[in-house]
């Protein structure tokens, strides 16, 4: 009988230590896993609280930039002005006010505007510079386009460079369709003729005439050619 019973204790005890053993090592295991979901708990909540707080910075930066960009465009059109002011000052003053909207936010739209600006202020070399950073950077935009062509194209003109003023017509004939294609042309007849290119001249009279016959330059285009607009 005592045999027995130590038999019965060792295997107690054996088995004690075996569960124990299994408990210390599942508990371990628990605990590494909690220490995990805290862990990238807190990590997905830096990233909720990092995101959010670069949505509400964004935000508060789109709509300072737009509340500058209102300001720009009141001042280039001398609109709702408490001051007089002489046109250089007040293209000057929007010229600064689109150059901070286009640092808050950039925008194609802005950008066209700064160079708009820099034409009216006498700073060709600055306003064609914004014009060829427009094409390169919103080639896109195919509505403003047309604008940044037509734009440059006086640019030109008033830097006394009239090959690459007929140059940028061209472009603008090209990529603007039916909608500038008129004034493309008459612009560019325009040049050829006060340069003594008549027969040229007459080449983009003619074209405008049979293209465009519902153009506001048609009867002055036709009147070039020696003939009166058809009724």
């Amino acid at each position: 009988m005592p045999k027995v019973i130590k038999k019965k204790v060792k295997k107690n005890i054996e088995n004690d230590i075996d569960v124990q053993d299994r408990l210390s090592e599942l508990k371990t295991k628990v605990e590494e896993r909690k220490k995990t979901i805290v862990t990238y708990g807190l990590s997905g909540l830096a990233v909720i609280l990092a995101a959010s707080g670069f949505y509400i910075y964004t935000s508060f930066s789109a709509q300072k930039a737009r509340q500058i960009e209102y300001e720009a465009y009141k001042t280039y059109y001398n609109e709702y002005q408490k001051k007089t002011v002489s046109d250089q000052e007040r293209f000057q003053k929007a010229l600064d006010l689109f150059r901070q909207a286009y640092g808050s936010k950039k925008s194609p739209r802005v950008l066209l505007y700064i160079a708009n600006s820099q034409y009216e202020l006498g700073m060709y070399d600055d306003a064609l510079a914004s014009l060829n950073d427009f094409i390169k950077i919103y080639q896109g935009e195919k509505d403003m386009l047309p604008l940044v062509y037509q734009k440059m194209a006086a640019v030109h003109l008033k830097k006394g460079k009239k090959d690459e003023a007929l140059k940028t017509f061209d472009t603008l004939l090209k990529s603007s369709g039916d909608i500038y294609g008129d004034y493309a042309l008459i612009e560019s007849a325009r040049i050829l003729e006060s340069e003594g290119k008549k027969e040229e001249a007459s080449a983009k009279y003619k074209e405008l005439t049979d293209k465009f016959k519902e153009s506001p330059f048609f009867d002055e285009a036709k009147a070039k050619l020696g003939d009166k607009k058809t009724e």
